[in-house]
Order: C-alpha cells, then sequence, then structure tokens
C-alpha cells in the first residue's frame, strides 16, 4: 500500500519510519531537505509537494497546528488530489476543526482525527496510543495498526478531545512536579529520592517515572526551530482552553497553565543542559 506522510517532524519521522519498517510504501513531504533525506535513505520515497500524493491510499499529517492542516487540505487541495482514501490526522488540533473539515470533505476522501501518545521512542517501535475519532477504512486501520494501539474515541473530533484531556492531566502534573520539587530542594532532598517515593506513593505519575523527557524534548525542538507557540505545553493547553469555550465547558486549570507552564519548561530545559 502507498502511504503518505506530511510533517517529518519529532514525532512524524519516526511513526513513517515504522511505516517503512512494515512494509508500506512511504512517500514523505516535509520542508527540511535533510528530513527528507533521511527518509530515503531509511528506504521511503521523498515527495516534493501535494501532487505526490494522488496514489496514495492514505495519508497522514502531522503538522504544527490547525492552520497548516487546512491550508494543506484546501489551499494546497489535497483533498481535490485524492481521487479517494483517508486522511489521518495525527495534528493536535481542536476538535471542532476536525469536524468542519470532515464536513467540507467530499468525492471519497474521508478524514479522521488520529492524535497521538506516547513519545518519540514509541513511535518508532509502532507502540503510540492512537486516538481516533470516526470510522478507519480497512486501508486506514492497517496503517493505524502499524503505529499502536487504536482507541475507537467516537465520531470525528472526538479523537482530537481525548488528546487535549490526555495533554491537559500530563501537563498539570508537569506543573505540580515544578513546584513540589522547588519545595522538597529547600529542604534539601535529592530530587531521585522524592522522584523514588512517588513512584510507590499516591502522587505517582507518568511525568515522575519519565523525569527529564521534557528537558529533551525541549532541547529537539529548539534544535529543530520549532517555535515555543507550537511546542505541546504552549499550543495544547491554548486549544484545550479554546475547545472547552466552543463546547460550552470550563476550563480553568488550563487557563491558568496556559500562561505560565511555558517559561516553566523552557527555563527547566536551560537549567539541566548538560546533565
Amino acid at each position: 500500500m502507498q502511504v503518505g506522510f506530511i510533517g517529518l517532524g519529532d514525532i512524524g519521522m519516526p511513526m513513517a519510519l515504522a511505516l517503512v519498517d512494515h512494509g508500506f510504501d512511504v512517500v514523505g513531504w516535509d520542508l527540511t531537505e535533510e528530513k527528507l533525506a533521511r527518509l530515503r535513505d531509511a528506504g521511503g520515497r521523498a515527495g516534493a509537494g501535494v501532487d505526490d500524493f494522488g496514489d496514495c491510499e492514505v495519508v497522514c499529517l502531522a503538522v504544527p497546528d490547525d492552520s497548516v492542516v487546512e491550508s494543506i487540505l484546501f489551499e494546497q487541495d489535497l483533498l481535490g488530489i485524492l481521487s479517494s482514501g483517508s486522511v489521518l490526522i495525527h495534528s493536535t488540533v481542536l476538535p471542532d476543526t476536525v469536524d468542519r473539515l470532515a464536513t467540507a470533505a467530499d468525492g471519497g476522501v474521508q478524514i479522521l482525527d488520529a492524535p497521538v501518545s506516547g513519545g518519540a521512542a514509541r513511535a518508532r517501535e509502532g507502540s503510540l496510543t492512537i486516538m481516533v475519532g470516526g470510522e478507519p477504512s480497512a486501508a486506514a486501520q492497517e496503517v493505524l495498526d502499524a503505529l499502536g494501539t487504536v482507541v475507537r474515541c467516537g465520531r470525528p473530533g472526538a479523537g482530537a478531545a481525548v488528546k487535549l484531556a490526555n495533554q491537559l492531566s500530563m501537563l498539570a502534573s508537569l506543573q505540580a512536579l515544578y513546584e513540589g520539587l522547588r519545595l522538597t530542594d529547600a529542604y534539601d532532598v535529592d530530587t531521585s529520592l522524592v522522584l523514588d517515593t512517588l513512584e510507590t506513593s499516591t502522587g505517582d505519575t507518568w511525568v515522575a517515572r519519565n523525569w527529564g523527557f521534557f528537558d529533551k524534548l525541549a532541547r529537539a525542538y529548539d534544535d529543530a526551530g520549532v517555535e515555543v507557540r507550537f511546542r505541546p505545553w504552549s499550543k495544547d493547553l491554548f486549544d484545550m482552553v479554546a475547545a472547552s469555550r466552543h463546547a460550552g465547558t470550563s476550563a480553568p486549570m488550563a487557563a491558568l497553565l496556559s500562561q505560565i507552564l511555558a517559561e516553566g519548561v523552557e527555563s527547566h530545559a536551560r537549567q539541566t543542559e548538560g546533565e
């Protein structure tokens, strides 16, 4: 099966490579030639734009935000180029954006939101958690199964809503740990002791068990030139606030974190560089 993959960034590249490993004919597209060369070296093919995806049964998008997704689908006319097939939106986007795009799509093209969680290492292993909104075609399901464990969340947009709920839970834990570790540091408690204690206590979280993950991720974004506003501790929190407003629900925790967490993550990454 020929699969298109648009966006070969921190999470998109390992996902595309995992698909190559599973025997798919992967055509990738990214604005960075170095990333295209890496895909070619791994056995994939480099596209030059959306015109190269006309023969793809499934196209995956892992791009910065809603505006880029909409630009690719409509302004660059990916939907018009695909005669049939599925478009899997792995980017973290607003649920109502997915709903609107799915309604606007025609010509047999199916739009599904399929945001992922697990990080780059699990993406490369093909063991991500994939939150799907909509009903995947047989071809789309085959691609999703190669990338990880599929969670059927409901109608288009539901996967995006579940992903934002996950992000809020994770990032709230991160802020709590920053504050808690400042307190324990003031009492000269070693950070590793605190983290080990949390693993067997009621405060156990993925963030604590993977302490340092966000420091490395922030530095990786620095190396890739990704603006802070597109990083999950900024973009995803603002998206959570916007999605809640659209749905008529309240999200005061997300609103607070959207104002304070990005600076905390970035400064902590700088402080721990070289450790």
